[in-house]
């Protein structure tokens, strides 16, 4: 080819690339994305504006699961409306449209004020005053070095609890530090790994006057640098109250159907220790004890539940909270238990942001230790598969792993023997091109012998959806095969649900396990899109 064809062919091509573009024509289509909410989250009862990064889409629409939280996309902004009655709780939002639908992200809903911090505000004398005695900060370091101060008013003997969102709610790139400072800049208080990365203080005023609240980061995923981080991905939420904040339930697990528990914390009063319960999904491991400040997590459970002043020996299954009174000391429970029988035995403490790092051993009637597990990494729970090799009784103990001890040194034992199964799926996005089938991979995830069949349909598609189970040549009882076929263009929400014939007790919803986020959900997407031209 001579040098002038090629430049011929050049100039034919950036035309049509340049004729295309000034047509408005889309050379490439791509489904909606959004890489954080800001402000990520709202008061119940109240309508705002939410900037969502990432979103270009001026057409595209936004879901959010649950109920009582919607949204739309106006100009690329969201107008985020919250019922009153919508349960403080993380909601998930998604942008959805014909191409597609973004992944999923986190806005939490609140019953406290709101408030947007104001620049400048980087130096304690510049500290943006806060008038609310309780009060919601969406917040955001925005670029390196900067540096947030918030001005409160305490009365000497009241009992400020300061609690920042970020990295551990909404995935915000941070590693957070808070500060509490006196009026003329000395440091009384600081915290930076309270929940996961996020610091929390619980600080009591010695005199009158104003204190300040101040935030600043590292990078999450440290680097070389020695610097104060931010970035515009490095949004917050700090909630600062006077008023009555949980820490944590009592018991940690109750059984399904419970109405309330009680709390532990700060500026508690008889009447707002106990609080009501509020369930989700059929099958969903936590529900929320919401209070005006803050909700708090609870497992629940199909099996029997205790509290810390438990009569033994316990029966597997069973949940019970225990509490590690003094440093380098174990809690110990004793369980009767079966010849044979597989047992999994669960310690939860950081996973519901507690201070244990457990580490739990199996002990025989005469005190020998026949198993051991710790955490697989730090700031993790801890998990061991354990057979009795006799009928009897056995001692589980539980430690921490540094020694710690105290009130906030609380966790779960779950000992748990029933087969049961859980489902998952690899993606939480699936796409199917008109007159096409595609097939959606199930797991089915067997535990402590569970071999039922399961049966796997599909909840919330239209009616011109059809989802079909592919029968392989050879059976596998790990794995079910769905085929999906549709021939109108949609893009909608929908869940896949597992149940067992005659026991309503064992259906489950399958679940996707986000990378970013702890907890793996059920809220899955299916967009029906044209083919591409040829």
């Amino acid at each position: 080819m001579s040098a002038s064809t090629i430049r011929s062919f050049h100039l034919s091509a950036f035309s049509l690339f340049a004729l295309c573009a000034l047509c408005g024509a889309k050379l490439f289509s791509a489904p909606p994305a959004i890489t954080y909410l800001s402000p990520a989250g709202a008061q119940q009862g109240t309508t705002v504006e939410v900037t969502a990064a990432g979103l270009t889409e001026p057409t595209a629409r936004v879901w959010v699961s649950g109920k009582g939280v919607s949204a739309e996309n106006v100009k690329g902004k969201l107008k985020v409306t919250v019922a009153k009655d919508a349960v403080p709780d993380v909601y998930w939002v998604r942008a959805h449209s014909n191409e597609g639908a973004s992944g999923l992200r986190p806005f939490i809903v609140g019953a406290l004020p709101e408030v947007a911090e104001k620049e400048p505000n980087d130096e304690f004398k510049k500290a943006q005053l806060i008038e609310f005695t309780s009060v919601v900060v969406n917040g955001k370091l925005e670029k390196n070095g900067d540096v947030d101060c918030f001005a409160v008013r305490l009365k000497k003997g009241q009992t400020l609890v300061a609690s920042l969102e970020a990295h551990n709610a909404l995935r915000s790139p941070i590693d957070a530090m808070m500060q509490v400072l006196s009026a003329d800049g000395f440091v009384l208080d600081e915290n930076n790994d309270f929940h996961g990365l996020d610091p929390q203080i619980a600080f009591t005023a010695k005199k009158d006057g104003v204190h300040v609240v101040r935030v600043y980061a590292f990078p999450a995923t440290p680097d070389s640098t020695i610097r104060y981080f931010g970035s515009d991905a490095s949004v917050y939420r700090l909630t600062l109250t006077t008023g009555p904040f949980g820490d944590h339930t009592t018991p940690l697990a109750v059984q399904n159907g419970t109405a309330a528990v009680e709390t532990e914390g700060w500026n508690l009063s008889p009447e707002t220790r106990t609080l009501a319960l509020t369930y989700g999904l059929p099958d969903a491991s936590f529900a929320r004890a919401a209070r005006r400040a803050n909700s708090l997590r609870v497992r629940v459970e199909p099996h029997p539940t205790f509290g810390p002043a438990v009569s033994e020996p316990l029966k597997p299954p069973f949940s019970v909270t225990g509490r590690i009174e003094k440093a380098g000391t174990d809690t110990s429970f004793v369980m009767n238990a079966k010849k044979g029988q597989p047992l999994t035995i669960q310690v939860e403490s950081r996973t519901v942001g507690l201070a244990v790092n457990p580490v739990v051993r199996v002990l025989d009637a005469e005190k020998k230790p026949l198993a051991r597990a710790e955490p697989p990494k730090i700031n993790a729970d801890t998990a061991l598969a354990f057979t009795p090799p006799a009928d009897g009784a056995y001692t589980v103990t539980v430690g921490d792993q540094y020694a710690g001890a105290g009130p906030r040194h609380a966790f779960l034992l779950r000992v748990l023997s029933e087969p049961d199964y859980d489902l998952t799926v690899p993606t939480d996005r699936f796409t199917v091109t008109p007159g096409t089938p595609t097939t959606i991979a199930v797991k089915v995830n067997r535990k402590l012998g569970f071999a039922k069949p399961v049966e796997v349909s599909a909840e919330g598609l239209p009616p011109g959806v059809k989802v079909a189970i592919v029968q392989p040549a050879k059976p596998d009882p790990n794995a079910v095969t769905l085929s999906v076929t549709a021939n109108e263009l949609l893009s909608v929400p929908f869940r896949l649900i597992g149940t067992v014939k005659d026991q309503p007790a064992l259906t489950r919803y399958a679940r996707f396990a986000a990378p970013e986020f702890d907890e793996p959900l059920a809220d899955l997407w299916l967009t029906v899109t044209a083919p591409p031209k040829k």
